[in-house]
């Protein structure tokens, strides 16, 4: 008997991230419940909870926050097409996610410098740690 038949439809929500692909190891999507970082209407969840077809996550993962409705059970990690179809992400959340990537990408342009700093640069470099420290 393979342990999906043993299930009878129920994963624990630990599980159930990791068979997603939301996080790479189930230890870490454990330590991501542990942490607050996953909310079930509102409140924190623990490890054990059994999600169910139809309920709300808000998952975060890094910068990113998703929000995801349950579409489908399963405790095996399987290729990454087949784990999107466990859930679906809300038009809201898409939207939030990609405009937060815009933003850390022009965030990260905007920073330029003119190279590496000159002799007399890095001199007062040197200087100004010496001061402090």
């Amino acid at each position: 008997m393979s342990t999906s038949e043993k299930d009878d439809g129920k994963v624990r929500l630990d599980k159930w991230l990791w068979a997603a692909r939301f996080f790479k190891t189930r230890a870490l999507a454990k330590e991501a419940i542990d942490g607050g970082k996953v909310h079930c209407r509102g409140e924190r969840c623990k490890p054990g909870k059994e999600p169910k077809v139809g309920e709300q996550y808000e998952i975060r993962c890094g910068y990113d926050e998703r929000t995801v409705i349950v579409r489908a059970l399963s405790a095996v990690r399987r290729g990454a097409p087949e784990a999107q179809t466990l859930y679906e992400e809300t038009a809201e959340s898409l939207a939030r996610r990609e405009e937060a990537a815009a933003l850390r990408k022009a965030g990260a342009l905007g920073v330029q410098t003119d190279g590496r700093p000159s002799k007399k640069q890095r001199r007062q470099i040197e200087l100004l740690r010496a001061f402090k420290g």
